[in-house]
């Protein structure tokens, strides 16, 4: 595999703004294909927006979702790798013809669709449906997957895609800054927002403690390290409909390392150079070579009845 440089962006979205949102993706996807740039990942949900989604009927969500590959924004985005010549990853709801709905992330570059993925652990609105497969797709050479947010979170997913092949996966969120059981955890205060250009350090106490980074980084650098697989982390900075998110789209090697991370209060994105050698050196490549499957096949295949709590959610 040939070294290749992936970017991640942030950007603050517009709610049910397809048009804003997709001329910001081309504006950052432009400036990252300037860069050398071969790829660009955008948040969850990115095309629409997201957290607004919750207040949603189910007739709503079929207005603002859209069937993949046919819909208007897959041939903008389209439109857009051609145009700049940049593989483009973004999210938006999707539809089906039976009215199902699922929160879809897709891989699309000039001549179209490349990969869809259906977030299996899906929230924010009632009548989403989850998905029922994980994604690996070539990308330039390179075997890739995606997971959506709090797919992330489950351990089994992220192993079983990168055993299946995915060295890179692709990690778009909206996360962060919202209530939790976990200490520390809260929303962040708009205003903190509003005044960021006059004190932007009481914006970055907050973004980068216990409700934002500081919890990202407990967990988000081991799912690369226990992997051996490069993560490609997007989220969105500013206001998500009524609530702050704080950014700090990254990405983390093989070895658990950042190394490029979007710190600009702003719409931003960063680039950063993936190399073939540290899939082997680092050191999850050993484990996973030492793996003993004998030994936890049954326990971890063992019947299980999924339970999904959203604490912040429930208390809306």
């Amino acid at each position: 595999m040939e070294n290749i440089k992936i970017s991640t962006a942030q950007f603050e979205n517009k709610s049910g703004d397809k048009n804003y949102n997709l001329s910001v993706i081309e504006s950052l996807s432009e400036k990252a294909a300037a860069e050398g740039s071969k790829a660009i990942a955008f948040h969850e949900c990115s095309v629409t927006g997201y957290t607004f989604a919750r207040h949603l009927s189910k007739e709503e969500m079929l207005d603002l979702a859209e069937f993949i590959p046919d819909g208007p924004s897959i041939k903008r985005l389209t439109q857009i790798a051609a145009k700049h010549d940049i593989t483009v990853l973004a999210g938006l709801f999707e539809k089906d013809k039976d009215d199902k709905l699922y929160k879809a992330y897709v891989c699309v570059d000039k001549n179209g669709l490349v990969a869809k993925f259906r977030k299996l652990h899906p929230f924010i609105n009632p009548y989403l449906t989850p998905g029922d497969q994980y994604c690996v797709f070539d990308l330039f050479g390179w075997k890739c997957g995606i997971l959506i947010c709090y797919d992330n979170n489950i351990i089994e997913n992220v192993r079983a895609t990168n055993l299946l092949g995915a060295d890179i996966i692709f990690m778009p969120h909206v996360t962060m800054c919202t209530p939790s059981t976990r200490p520390g955890a809260g929303f962040i205060d708009a205003k903190l927002w509003e005044n960021r250009e006059n004190d932007p350090t009481s914006l970055r106490i907050e973004f980068d403690g216990m409700k934002g980074r500081d919890w990202l980084i407990k967990w988000l650098p081991a799912r690369a390290y226990d992997n051996a697989v490069y993560v490609v982390f997007s989220n969105p900075i500013g206001m998500d409909d009524d609530q702050l998110k704080n950014g700090c789209s990254m990405i983390i090697d093989p070895f658990g390392d950042i190394i490029a991370e979007c710190r600009k209060l702003d719409n931003d994105f960063v680039t950063a150079t993936f190399t073939a050698d540290k899939l082997i050196n680092a050191g999850g490549y050993r484990y996973k070579k030492a793996r003993r499957p004998d030994l936890y096949r049954d326990i971890i295949g063992q019947p299980h009845v999924p339970e999904q709590k959203v604490i912040w959610l429930e208390e809306e």
